[in-house]
C-alpha cells in the first residue's frame, strides 16, 4: 500500500509542479498505466550517523577531540529492467563531488553498473563497479565498516569496466574483470610527486580474478582472489587476497590475508613515510584480518574486528620493514525493532603503529597510538 502511494507520488510530481513552468512535462516519463514496471525499482537510503570522542598519543604529540559525524550517507537506486537486465546506481553524499578526469564520473558516484544475464551461468556486468577482490572485509559495505585495515583504507574501491562471472558449479564461482587501475589521469593523479623512469602507459588496466567457494551446506565459505594492474608503464601491482568465512547459527568467524606487491607504490602508506618528493618503489604491505560476530538475542549482537598490516621498503635489495599497524574494533550493536533494519552501536576503536628501529633512526618516525570511542546508528533504509 505504502509503495504503491509512493509511485503515485512520483508519477504526479511533474504534474503537481514540483519544477519550473517552463520545465514541466506535459506527461509523466512513465504513464500511470505502466505504473508496474517500478515495482521491480528499490530506492534505498543508507547512513551511518555517529559521534566520536578520540585521543591521540605519541612522542611529545597529544591531542583529543570530539564532534557529531556523518559516516556514510547514500541513495541507491536498483532494479530489474528485463528478465535478463538489472541495474545498480549509489551515490554517497559525504563524498567529494569532483568528477574524475579518466572515468569522466563524480567521485561520489561508487556505483553505477548494468548486469546482464547471458545465460544460466553466465552474467556480464558493466559500468563503474567494485573489483572482485578476495576476503570478507571487502565484502562489508562502507556503511558497515568503522575502520578499514591499511590496503583497503587505501585501495581504490570503485572504477570502471567490465566483468563476468561463470557459476562453474552450485557452490562456486569464477569471476573476471578488466577495469581502469585509477579514475584520474596521470598528470592529475600523481602531479610533480614523480618516481625515477615513470611514464604514462596506453591503457591504466588491472585485471582481477576470483573464486567463490562453498563448503559443507555453505556453513564454510571462501572468496580468493588475485590481480595485476598497471597505473604507470611496465611498473604493476600484483596483489593476492584469501577469504575464509565460517558460520554456524549465532555465530560467525572470518579471516582474510593480504598480500600486495607493488612496483610503484599506489596505496601511498610508505610513500608517505618516506616524506620525500618521489613516489616509493619496490613496497610490500602484508595484513592479517579478523572479524569475529554473535548473536546474543535478536536485538543483541557483538562484534570484534582485529587486524595488523606491515609494510616493506626496497624488497628488491635490503627488504627495509619500516613498520606495523595493529588494531582492535570490539563494537555492540541494539537492534530495536522488528521490522525495520536500525542499528544502535557502541564502539571503541584502539589503533596503535609500532616503526621498525631502521625507520626511527633513518625517517625520524615515532611509535603512536588512537583510541576512540564511537556510539551511533546504522540504518539502511529500504523507501521503495
Amino acid at each position: 500500500m505504502i509503495k504503491s502511494f509512493l509511485i503515485s507520488v512520483f508519477l504526479l510530481s511533474p504534474i503537481l509542479g514540483f519544477s519550473q513552468i517552463n520545465d514541466s512535462l506535459a506527461e509523466p516519463v512513465i504513464p500511470i498505466e505502466k505504473s508496474e514496471l517500478l515495482t521491480n525499482i528499490n530506492f534505498t537510503f543508507d547512513m551511518r550517523v555517529e559521534f566520536r570522542a578520540y585521543k591521540f598519543r605519541g612522542g611529545d604529540q597529544y591531542y583529543n577531540g570530539m564532534q557529531f559525524q556523518n559516516g556514510f550517507t547514500a541513495l541507491g537506486i536498483s532494479g530489474k529492467l528485463h528478465e535478463n537486465v538489472s541495474f545498480r546506481f549509489r551515490h554517497r553524499f559525504n563524498k567529494s563531488g569532483e568528477v574524475q578526469s579518466l572515468d569522466l564520473l563524480g567521485n561520489n558516484i561508487e556505483i553505477a553498473y548494468l548486469d546482464v544475464k547471458l545465460s544460466e551461468l553466465l552474467n556480464l556486468r558493466l559500468g563503474k563497479m567494485n573489483p572482485f577482490y578476495g576476503g570478507y572485509e571487502y565484502e562489508f559495505s562502507p556503511m558497515y565498516v568503522l575502520e578499514y585495515n591499511e590496503i583497503y583504507s587505501n585501495a581504490l574501491a570503485f572504477v570502471t569496466g567490465a566483468g563476468i562471472t561463470y557459476q562453474a558449479l552450485k557452490d562456486h564461482q569464477f569471476g573476471l574483470q578488466v577495469l581502469n587501475s585509477r579514475t584520474m589521469l596521470y598528470e592529475d593523479l600523481y602531479g610533480d610527486v614523480i618516481a625515477e623512469n615513470i611514464q604514462e602507459p596506453i591503457w591504466p588496466v588491472s585485471v582481477v580474478g576470483n573464486w567463490r567457494g562453498s563448503f559443507f551446506d555453505g556453513k564454510f565459505q571462501t572468496i580468493y582472489s588475485m590481480s595485476y594492474g598497471n597505473e604507470v608503464k611496465n611498473r604493476g601491482t600484483y596483489f593476492f587476497t584469501l577469504g575464509h568465512k565460517y558460520q554456524n547459527n549465532k555465530f560467525s568467524l572470518m579471516y582474510d590475508f593480504h598480500y600486495s606487491y607493488e612496483q610503484v607504490d599506489t596505496k601511498g602508506v610508505v610513500t608517505n613515510l618516506l616524506a620525500d618528493e618521489t613516489v616509493a618503489e619496490d613496497v610490500r604491505y602484508i595484513e592479517n584480518w579478523l572479524r569475529v560476530e554473535y548473536s546474543f538475542s535478536p536485538k543483541f549482537q557483538g562484534l570484534l574486528t582485529l587486524m595488523t598490516s606491515s609494510a616493506y621498503d626496497n624488497v628488491k635489495t635490503e627488504s627495509e620493514h619500516l613498520g606495523s599497524s595493529y588494531g582492535a574494533i570490539p563494537t555492540i550493536y541494539y537492534s530495536p525493532f522488528k521490522n525495520i533494519d536500525l542499528r544502535f552501536f557502541f564502539a571503541y576503536i584502539g589503533r596503535y603503529y609500532d616503526y621498525s628501529s631502521f625507520a626511527r633512526e633513518n625517517l625520524g618516525l615515532a611509535n603512536y597510538n588512537r583510541n576512540e570511542l564511537r556510539v551511533g546508528v546504522i540504518a539502511p533504509l529500504l523507501l521503495l
